[in-house]
């Protein structure tokens, strides 16, 4: 028979089975453990998110969203494709094309203006709505290039509670960061907005902290001046920054601090978003740089005459129509032409192949150069007349027209001045002066428009619809 005994002396009856009962909550063995909490944070592409509670009602394994997570990573270490300029070789460049602003038909309210002695291409967009920016990321692009005055990126910011490596909540947010630049200005604005924020449980988003740190950490000149404004705020919770919604970030470089010839200045331009756990819990994973942008400053007085401006160092695109009514259709179809079926085209070279149809591949525009522009000219003129003959203008009913354009450093002439460039990589071929009159002060105003400036380190291609 087994005795308890109490310091020393033995308990009988009642006692004794108070004692048995206390023993196991006494035991050291089952003392109460604290708790084993952890906060996993993923950084997910726009489209393994959602919209409200919803986003959070569908579970996927921790795999996967490490995987997703990691991918997003990779692609915000990326430049976008799209990118000119010394930025371009600073980091690698993502292999995803970026989200476009879609094509409008040529009409008065499309990329030419028709009027009756006169075209005009429009002004491009420097505005964006954060929807405008969720529209085109769509579900899988990083970057949306509405014009290069205004531009996007955006991701899912997931996060998973543990309680001793079980799952006991979740919350999500989504950051699209929308940079825009007004006309004539050399002030940037990155407006920031925080959307779908959700969470699923009792989880304590009150001690959840989310801090957004832009940096710049380059610069070319790397002397050139970046002032920074707006009000971005420090490491702010989940339930503040649910009802903030938004907040602003500025930077500007005055002119005088650029490269010479058109007082450039490039930088890349990096938010990175951190996140903080409440007190008691361990972080796994974390926030992540959500892109990098590549902002640029010019002082180009062929571009406009006043203090300079901004723009984002992206490609632009010169979009020509080939519809009917087009003022530009003839040389729409010329360079479709010489696109699509280049040995079809003059002068005779069986391994042509015309640039300015990708970003590895743009055109550069040739502005400076005034004796190089008359060269490729030149060179083009003696391809119309030796197949069209010398009298192939009709007393000027037409004109040589010339694809790459005169206006670039790819035109008809390249491989005189570049002894390296392929020759005879060009088309050229009589259209009526009017039509090629017509696409030529298009071209211009294009190129003024989006401040597109001389040389390699600026650049667009052209897309025939």
């Amino acid at each position: 028979m087994r005795t308890i005994s109490w310091c020393g002396r033995p308990l009988r009856g009642l006692a004794a089975a108070l004692a048995v009962a206390l023993v196991p909550l006494w035991a050291p063995s089952a003392l109460a453990q604290p708790a084993d909490l952890e906060v996993v944070s993923y950084m997910l592409p726009l489209g393994a998110g959602g919209r409200g509670t919803q986003a959070l009602a569908g579970e996927q394994s921790s795999a996967r969203l490490a995987s997703l997570s990691q991918q997003r990573q990779a692609v915000a270490s990326r430049m976008a494709p799209e990118t000119v300029g010394p930025a371009r070789a600073w980091a690698p460049v993502s292999r995803v094309p970026s989200g476009a602003a879609p094509f409008e038909a040529m009409s008065a309210a499309g990329p030419a203006a028709v009027g009756a002695t006169k075209v005009t291409w429009p002004d491009p967009p420097r505005t964006m709505t954060a929807e405008e920016c969720r529209k085109g990321l769509g579900t899988d692009k990083a970057f949306f290039v509405k014009s290069r005055f205004a531009v996007c990126s955006g991701a899912v910011f997931l996060q998973t509670w543990l309680q001793n490596k079980r799952p006991v909540g979740q919350t999500q947010f989504v950051v699209l960061s929308v940079g825009t630049i007004a006309a004539k200005s050399r002030e940037i604005s990155f407006q920031y907005h925080f959307t779908d924020m959700a969470k699923t449980s009792n989880v304590k988003t009150g001690g959840l902290l989310i801090k957004t740190s832009p940096k710049i950490p380059q610069k070319w000149p790397a002397a050139a001046k970046v002032t920074q404004g707006g009000n971005v705020p420090g490491a702010t919770s989940f339930d503040q920054l649910a009802k903030m919604k938004t907040f602003k970030h500025t930077v500007k470089v005055a002119s005088k601090q650029g490269s010479k010839t058109d007082d450039t200045v490039f930088a890349v331009y990096e938010p990175v978003i951190s996140i903080t756990p409440p007190p008691g819990y361990t972080l796994n994973g974390a926030g992540g740089k959500l892109f990098m942008l590549a902002p640029r400053w010019d002082k180009a007085t062929y571009v406009s005459r006043d203090d300079g401006a901004a723009a984002f160092s992206y490609l632009s695109t010169l979009t020509y129509s080939s519809k009917t009514g087009a003022p530009e259709k003839a040389v729409a179809e010329h360079i479709k032409k010489a696109y699509s079926s280049p040995g079809a085209t003059k002068p005779v070279n069986p391994a042509k192949k015309i640039p300015g149809q990708s970003a590895s591949n743009p055109l550069n525009r040739l502005f400076r150069d005034a004796d190089r522009r008359k060269k490729n000219r030149n060179e083009a003129i003696k391809v119309c007349e030796k197949n069209w003959g010398k009298k192939y203008s009709q007393n000027n009913k037409y004109q040589c027209d010339e694809f790459p354009f005169a206006t670039t450093y790819q035109g008809a002439a390249q491989s005189l001045s570049e002894p390296t460039a392929p020759k005879n990589n060009f088309s050229a071929m009589p259209l009526v002066t009017a039509d090629n009159r017509d696409a030529g002060i298009l071209l211009g105003q294009f190129m003024t428009k989006n401040r597109i400036v001389d040389g390699k380190d600026d650049g667009f291609i052209v897309k025939i619809k």
